[in-house]
Protein backbone atom coordinates (compact mmCIF):
# COMPACT_ATOMS: atom_id res chain seq x y z
CA UNK A 1 0.00 0.00 0.00
CA UNK A 2 1.32 3.44 -0.98
CA UNK A 3 0.01 6.66 0.63
CA UNK A 4 0.92 10.17 -0.48
CA UNK A 5 0.46 13.07 1.96
CA UNK A 6 0.51 16.69 0.76
CA UNK A 7 0.76 19.38 3.42
CA UNK A 8 2.89 22.25 4.61
CA UNK A 9 3.30 25.81 5.77
CA UNK A 10 2.40 25.63 9.45
CA UNK A 11 2.61 23.14 12.30
CA UNK A 12 -1.20 23.18 12.39
CA UNK A 13 -1.22 21.43 9.02
CA UNK A 14 1.89 19.30 9.38
CA UNK A 15 1.64 17.79 12.88
CA UNK A 16 -1.86 16.29 12.45
CA UNK A 17 -0.74 14.72 9.15
CA UNK A 18 2.34 13.28 10.86
CA UNK A 19 0.19 11.91 13.70
CA UNK A 20 -2.04 10.07 11.23
CA UNK A 21 0.87 8.85 9.11
CA UNK A 22 2.65 7.55 12.23
CA UNK A 23 -0.50 5.70 13.32
CA UNK A 24 -0.85 4.09 9.87
CA UNK A 25 2.82 3.08 9.97
CA UNK A 26 2.28 1.46 13.39
CA UNK A 27 -0.73 -0.51 12.15
CA UNK A 28 0.69 -1.30 8.70
CA UNK A 29 4.50 -1.44 8.87
CA UNK A 30 4.66 -2.44 5.21
CA UNK A 31 2.88 0.74 4.02
CA UNK A 32 4.99 3.09 1.89
CA UNK A 33 4.36 6.70 2.89
CA UNK A 34 5.62 9.78 1.05
CA UNK A 35 5.11 13.44 1.95
CA UNK A 36 5.15 16.35 -0.50
CA UNK A 37 5.85 19.83 0.88
CA UNK A 38 8.01 22.85 0.22
CA UNK A 39 11.71 23.25 0.87
CA UNK A 40 11.43 26.57 2.70
CA UNK A 41 8.80 25.81 5.37
CA UNK A 42 8.88 23.74 8.55
CA UNK A 43 7.69 20.53 6.85
CA UNK A 44 11.20 20.28 5.36
CA UNK A 45 12.46 19.73 8.92
CA UNK A 46 9.52 18.06 10.68
CA UNK A 47 8.73 15.37 8.11
CA UNK A 48 12.25 13.90 7.71
CA UNK A 49 12.73 14.13 11.50
CA UNK A 50 9.64 11.94 11.88
CA UNK A 51 11.24 9.36 9.61
CA UNK A 52 9.15 9.81 6.46
CA UNK A 53 10.30 10.20 2.86
CA UNK A 54 9.92 13.75 1.62
CA UNK A 55 9.76 15.41 -1.80
CA UNK A 56 9.40 19.13 -2.51
CA UNK A 57 7.63 21.40 -4.97
CA UNK A 58 7.96 25.17 -5.24
CA UNK A 59 4.68 26.97 -4.56
CA UNK A 60 3.36 30.06 -2.76
CA UNK A 61 0.06 31.81 -2.17
CA UNK A 62 -1.34 34.97 -3.70
CA UNK A 63 -1.14 38.29 -1.84
CA UNK A 64 -4.35 40.30 -1.68
CA UNK A 65 -2.89 43.68 -2.48
CA UNK A 66 -2.18 45.85 -5.48
CA UNK A 67 1.16 47.14 -4.18
CA UNK A 68 4.11 46.75 -6.56
CA UNK A 69 5.75 44.13 -4.33
CA UNK A 70 2.50 42.13 -4.05
CA UNK A 71 1.94 42.27 -7.82
CA UNK A 72 5.49 41.04 -8.43
CA UNK A 73 4.98 38.25 -5.89
CA UNK A 74 1.72 37.20 -7.55
CA UNK A 75 3.37 36.98 -10.98
CA UNK A 76 5.97 34.65 -9.47
CA UNK A 77 3.15 32.67 -7.82
CA UNK A 78 1.48 32.06 -11.21
CA UNK A 79 4.78 30.77 -12.61
CA UNK A 80 5.27 28.57 -9.52
CA UNK A 81 1.74 27.17 -9.90
CA UNK A 82 2.46 26.04 -13.44
CA UNK A 83 5.79 24.49 -12.47
CA UNK A 84 4.41 22.90 -9.26
CA UNK A 85 1.62 21.19 -11.19
CA UNK A 86 4.14 19.53 -13.50
CA UNK A 87 6.41 18.64 -10.56
CA UNK A 88 3.48 17.17 -8.63
CA UNK A 89 2.43 15.06 -11.59
CA UNK A 90 5.95 13.66 -11.95
CA UNK A 91 6.17 12.73 -8.25
CA UNK A 92 2.75 11.03 -8.42
CA UNK A 93 3.74 9.14 -11.56
CA UNK A 94 6.99 7.99 -9.98
CA UNK A 95 5.44 6.97 -6.63
CA UNK A 96 2.16 5.49 -7.96
CA UNK A 97 0.14 6.02 -4.73
CA UNK A 98 -3.00 4.06 -3.87
CA UNK A 99 -4.45 7.15 -2.17
CA UNK A 100 -3.53 10.84 -1.94
CA UNK A 101 -4.25 12.86 1.22
CA UNK A 102 -4.25 16.66 1.60
CA UNK A 103 -3.85 18.22 5.05
CA UNK A 104 -3.88 21.86 3.99
CA UNK A 105 -1.44 24.52 2.90
CA UNK A 106 -0.85 25.75 -0.66
CA UNK A 107 1.04 22.57 -1.53
CA UNK A 108 -2.15 20.50 -1.27
CA UNK A 109 -3.69 22.27 -4.28
CA UNK A 110 -1.61 21.08 -7.24
CA UNK A 111 -0.94 17.64 -5.71
CA UNK A 112 -4.59 16.78 -5.05
CA UNK A 113 -5.80 18.32 -8.32
CA UNK A 114 -3.38 16.12 -10.25
CA UNK A 115 -4.32 13.05 -8.23
CA UNK A 116 -8.00 13.60 -9.08
CA UNK A 117 -7.22 14.04 -12.80
CA UNK A 118 -5.16 10.85 -12.73
CA UNK A 119 -7.99 8.85 -11.15
CA UNK A 120 -6.21 8.27 -7.83
CA UNK A 121 -8.53 8.04 -4.77
CA UNK A 122 -8.14 11.26 -2.81
CA UNK A 123 -9.25 12.98 0.39
CA UNK A 124 -8.59 16.16 2.36
CA UNK A 125 -8.74 17.18 6.01
CA UNK A 126 -9.74 20.70 7.06
CA UNK A 127 -8.47 21.74 10.49
CA UNK A 128 -10.39 25.00 10.93
CA UNK A 129 -14.04 25.91 11.41
CA UNK A 130 -13.76 28.27 8.44
CA UNK A 131 -11.95 26.47 5.59
CA UNK A 132 -9.20 28.02 3.52
CA UNK A 133 -9.44 28.69 -0.21
CA UNK A 134 -7.39 25.62 -1.20
CA UNK A 135 -9.62 23.16 0.65
CA UNK A 136 -12.81 24.92 -0.48
CA UNK A 137 -11.71 24.32 -4.06
CA UNK A 138 -10.52 20.75 -3.49
CA UNK A 139 -13.69 19.75 -1.60
CA UNK A 140 -15.61 19.82 -4.89
CA UNK A 141 -13.17 17.39 -6.50
CA UNK A 142 -11.91 14.80 -4.01
CA UNK A 143 -13.54 11.53 -2.99
CA UNK A 144 -13.81 12.34 0.72
CA UNK A 145 -13.71 15.47 2.87
CA UNK A 146 -12.91 15.33 6.59
CA UNK A 147 -13.31 18.23 9.04
CA UNK A 148 -12.29 18.93 12.62
CA UNK A 149 -15.59 20.52 13.67
CA UNK A 150 -19.11 20.32 12.33
CA UNK A 151 -19.22 24.11 11.83
CA UNK A 152 -16.93 23.78 8.79
CA UNK A 153 -19.44 21.69 6.84
CA UNK A 154 -21.68 24.62 5.87
CA UNK A 155 -18.72 26.33 4.18
CA UNK A 156 -17.83 23.37 1.95
CA UNK A 157 -19.43 22.07 -1.23
CA UNK A 158 -18.42 18.41 -1.32
CA UNK A 159 -19.29 15.57 -3.72
CA UNK A 160 -19.96 13.14 -0.87
CA UNK A 161 -21.04 13.27 2.77
CA UNK A 162 -18.48 15.10 4.90
CA UNK A 163 -17.00 13.23 7.87
CA UNK A 164 -16.40 14.96 11.23
CA UNK A 165 -13.19 13.37 12.47
CA UNK A 166 -11.77 15.87 14.94
CA UNK A 167 -8.06 16.68 14.99
CA UNK A 168 -5.37 14.32 16.33
CA UNK A 169 -4.25 15.24 19.84
CA UNK A 170 -0.88 14.22 21.26
CA UNK A 171 -1.05 11.05 23.34
CA UNK A 172 0.61 12.68 26.34
CA UNK A 173 -2.23 15.24 26.46
CA UNK A 174 -4.95 12.59 26.40
CA UNK A 175 -3.20 10.48 29.07
CA UNK A 176 -2.37 13.38 31.42
CA UNK A 177 -3.96 13.54 34.89
CA UNK A 178 -4.94 16.77 36.66
CA UNK A 179 -4.14 15.74 40.24
CA UNK A 180 -0.81 14.19 39.29
CA UNK A 181 0.10 17.23 37.17
CA UNK A 182 -0.78 19.68 39.96
CA UNK A 183 1.35 17.69 42.39
CA UNK A 184 4.23 17.71 39.90
CA UNK A 185 3.98 21.51 39.62
CA UNK A 186 3.54 21.98 43.39
CA UNK A 187 0.07 23.56 43.11
CA UNK A 188 -1.97 23.23 46.36
CA UNK A 189 -5.43 21.67 46.00
CA UNK A 190 -7.13 24.76 47.46
CA UNK A 191 -5.70 27.13 44.84
CA UNK A 192 -6.71 27.58 41.20
CA UNK A 193 -4.16 27.60 38.39
CA UNK A 194 -4.34 29.81 35.30
CA UNK A 195 -2.29 28.95 32.23
CA UNK A 196 -1.77 31.59 29.53
CA UNK A 197 0.26 31.61 26.32
CA UNK A 198 0.24 33.13 22.86
CA UNK A 199 1.82 30.29 20.91
CA UNK A 200 5.48 29.34 20.62
CA UNK A 201 6.47 32.77 19.29
CA UNK A 202 4.24 34.61 21.74
CA UNK A 203 1.61 37.29 21.16
CA UNK A 204 2.57 40.86 22.06
CA UNK A 205 -1.04 42.06 22.67
CA UNK A 206 -1.59 39.18 25.10
CA UNK A 207 1.73 39.82 26.86
CA UNK A 208 0.83 43.50 27.23
CA UNK A 209 -2.65 42.77 28.58
CA UNK A 210 -1.30 40.13 30.95
CA UNK A 211 1.51 42.21 32.46
CA UNK A 212 -0.54 44.15 35.04
CA UNK A 213 -2.63 41.07 35.87
CA UNK A 214 0.46 38.98 36.60
CA UNK A 215 2.16 41.78 38.55
CA UNK A 216 -0.93 42.21 40.74
CA UNK A 217 -1.37 38.47 41.23
CA UNK A 218 2.27 38.08 42.24
CA UNK A 219 1.54 40.44 45.14
CA UNK A 220 -1.90 39.11 46.13
CA UNK A 221 -1.30 35.39 45.58
CA UNK A 222 -5.02 34.83 44.93
CA UNK A 223 -4.25 32.09 42.39
CA UNK A 224 -1.31 30.37 40.75
CA UNK A 225 -0.49 31.47 37.22
CA UNK A 226 1.94 30.18 34.57
CA UNK A 227 2.46 32.47 31.57
CA UNK A 228 4.59 32.06 28.46
CA UNK A 229 5.81 35.21 26.70
CA UNK A 230 7.05 33.24 23.67
CA UNK A 231 10.38 33.26 21.91
CA UNK A 232 9.71 36.81 20.64
CA UNK A 233 8.82 38.09 24.12
CA UNK A 234 12.26 38.58 25.65
CA UNK A 235 11.48 42.25 26.40
CA UNK A 236 8.64 41.14 28.68
CA UNK A 237 10.92 38.85 30.67
CA UNK A 238 13.07 41.92 31.34
CA UNK A 239 10.00 43.94 32.39
CA UNK A 240 9.09 41.28 34.92
CA UNK A 241 12.63 41.24 36.28
CA UNK A 242 12.37 44.99 36.78
CA UNK A 243 9.38 44.53 39.12
CA UNK A 244 11.01 41.91 41.31
CA UNK A 245 10.65 38.61 39.47
CA UNK A 246 13.65 36.33 39.97
CA UNK A 247 14.28 33.68 37.32
CA UNK A 248 10.75 34.30 36.13
CA UNK A 249 9.12 33.73 39.51
CA UNK A 250 7.43 35.88 42.11
CA UNK A 251 4.92 34.61 44.65
CA UNK A 252 2.41 32.34 42.95
CA UNK A 253 3.27 33.56 39.44
CA UNK A 254 5.73 31.98 37.03
CA UNK A 255 6.67 33.61 33.71
CA UNK A 256 8.50 31.51 31.13
CA UNK A 257 9.78 32.12 27.64
CA UNK A 258 8.43 28.80 26.42
CA UNK A 259 6.33 26.03 28.00
CA UNK A 260 8.08 22.76 27.24
CA UNK A 261 5.83 20.64 29.48
CA UNK A 262 2.51 21.81 28.03
CA UNK A 263 0.84 18.46 28.74
CA UNK A 264 1.51 18.85 32.48
CA UNK A 265 0.65 22.57 32.67
CA UNK A 266 -2.58 22.28 30.69
CA UNK A 267 -3.72 19.20 32.61
CA UNK A 268 -3.13 21.04 35.90
CA UNK A 269 -4.87 24.27 34.85
CA UNK A 270 -8.35 25.41 35.88
CA UNK A 271 -8.53 28.18 33.26
CA UNK A 272 -6.55 28.40 30.00
CA UNK A 273 -6.00 31.70 28.15
CA UNK A 274 -4.66 31.70 24.60
CA UNK A 275 -5.13 31.92 20.87
CA UNK A 276 -7.63 29.78 18.95
CA UNK A 277 -5.54 27.61 16.67
CA UNK A 278 -7.19 24.30 15.83
CA UNK A 279 -4.57 22.19 17.62
CA UNK A 280 -4.75 24.16 20.87
CA UNK A 281 -8.54 23.99 20.87
CA UNK A 282 -8.50 20.24 20.31
CA UNK A 283 -6.24 19.89 23.36
CA UNK A 284 -8.51 22.15 25.44
CA UNK A 285 -11.49 20.02 24.43
CA UNK A 286 -9.69 16.72 25.07
CA UNK A 287 -8.86 17.81 28.62
CA UNK A 288 -12.20 19.57 29.20
CA UNK A 289 -10.76 22.96 30.16
CA UNK A 290 -12.50 26.28 30.73
CA UNK A 291 -10.82 28.81 28.48
CA UNK A 292 -10.67 32.45 27.45
CA UNK A 293 -9.83 32.61 23.76
CA UNK A 294 -8.20 35.59 22.06
CA UNK A 295 -8.20 34.69 18.34
CA UNK A 296 -5.36 35.98 16.21
CA UNK A 297 -6.80 38.43 13.64
CA UNK A 298 -3.70 38.04 11.46
CA UNK A 299 -4.47 34.62 9.98
CA UNK A 300 -6.09 33.71 6.65
CA UNK A 301 -9.88 34.04 6.51
CA UNK A 302 -9.83 35.13 10.19
CA UNK A 303 -10.21 31.39 10.83
CA UNK A 304 -9.20 31.55 14.51
CA UNK A 305 -12.28 33.66 15.26
CA UNK A 306 -14.50 31.01 13.67
CA UNK A 307 -12.61 28.27 15.56
CA UNK A 308 -13.25 30.09 18.83
CA UNK A 309 -16.92 30.71 18.09
CA UNK A 310 -17.46 26.98 17.53
CA UNK A 311 -16.79 26.63 21.28
CA UNK A 312 -18.35 29.91 22.42
CA UNK A 313 -21.66 29.10 20.72
CA UNK A 314 -21.79 25.87 22.75
CA UNK A 315 -20.88 27.59 26.04
CA UNK A 316 -17.58 25.74 25.90
CA UNK A 317 -15.33 28.84 26.08
CA UNK A 318 -15.28 32.61 26.46
CA UNK A 319 -13.89 35.02 23.87
CA UNK A 320 -12.25 38.45 23.76
CA UNK A 321 -11.43 39.72 20.29
CA UNK A 322 -7.99 41.31 20.13
CA UNK A 323 -9.50 44.70 19.23
CA UNK A 324 -11.24 44.63 22.65
CA UNK A 325 -8.31 43.19 24.59
CA UNK A 326 -7.00 45.23 27.52
CA UNK A 327 -5.77 44.34 30.99
CA UNK A 328 -9.14 45.47 32.34
CA UNK A 329 -11.32 43.42 29.96
CA UNK A 330 -9.18 40.32 30.45
CA UNK A 331 -9.00 40.71 34.23
CA UNK A 332 -12.77 41.17 34.52
CA UNK A 333 -13.51 38.01 32.54
CA UNK A 334 -10.82 35.98 34.29
CA UNK A 335 -11.99 37.07 37.75
CA UNK A 336 -15.56 36.18 36.78
CA UNK A 337 -14.55 32.66 35.74
CA UNK A 338 -12.35 32.03 38.76
CA UNK A 339 -15.11 33.18 41.13
CA UNK A 340 -17.86 31.04 39.59
CA UNK A 341 -16.77 27.43 40.00
CA UNK A 342 -20.16 26.10 38.90
CA UNK A 343 -20.01 27.95 35.56
CA UNK A 344 -16.38 26.91 35.19
CA UNK A 345 -17.52 23.29 35.50
CA UNK A 346 -20.31 23.86 32.94
CA UNK A 347 -17.79 25.18 30.43
CA UNK A 348 -15.46 22.26 31.15
CA UNK A 349 -18.27 19.75 30.58
CA UNK A 350 -19.30 21.41 27.30
CA UNK A 351 -15.71 21.57 26.04
CA UNK A 352 -15.19 17.90 26.89
CA UNK A 353 -18.39 17.01 25.00
CA UNK A 354 -16.84 18.47 21.83
CA UNK A 355 -13.69 16.34 22.08
CA UNK A 356 -12.98 13.57 19.59
CA UNK A 357 -10.17 11.55 21.11
CA UNK A 358 -9.97 8.84 18.44
CA UNK A 359 -9.35 11.27 15.60
CA UNK A 360 -6.22 9.51 14.32
CA UNK A 361 -8.14 6.27 14.00
CA UNK A 362 -11.12 7.90 12.23
CA UNK A 363 -8.92 9.66 9.69
CA UNK A 364 -6.73 6.60 9.10
CA UNK A 365 -9.80 4.42 8.54
CA UNK A 366 -11.06 6.73 5.80
CA UNK A 367 -7.62 6.91 4.13
CA UNK A 368 -7.21 3.13 4.21
CA UNK A 369 -10.72 2.52 2.90
CA UNK A 370 -9.97 4.73 -0.11
CA UNK A 371 -6.64 2.96 -0.68
CA UNK A 372 -8.46 -0.37 -0.96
Amino acid sequence: MKILFATGGTAGHINPALAVASYIREQHPDAEILFIGTADHMEARLVPNAGFDFKTIDISGFRRSFSPSAMAHNVKTVIRLLKSSAASKKIINDFQPDVCVGFGGYVSGPVLENAVKMGIPSCIHEQNAFPGITNKTLAKQVDKVMVTVEDAIKHLDAKHEIAVTGLPVRGEIIKSDKSFSRAELGIPEDKQLVLSFGGSLGAKPLNEAMFDILAENAESGKCYHIHSVGTNGTEFLEKFENIGFENGRKGTVEVRQYIDNMDVCMAAADVVIGRAGASSLSEIEALGKASILIPSPYVAENHQYHNAMALVNRNAARIIEEKNLTSDTLKALLDELLADKKEQQNIEKNAKAMAITDSRERIAEIILSLAK
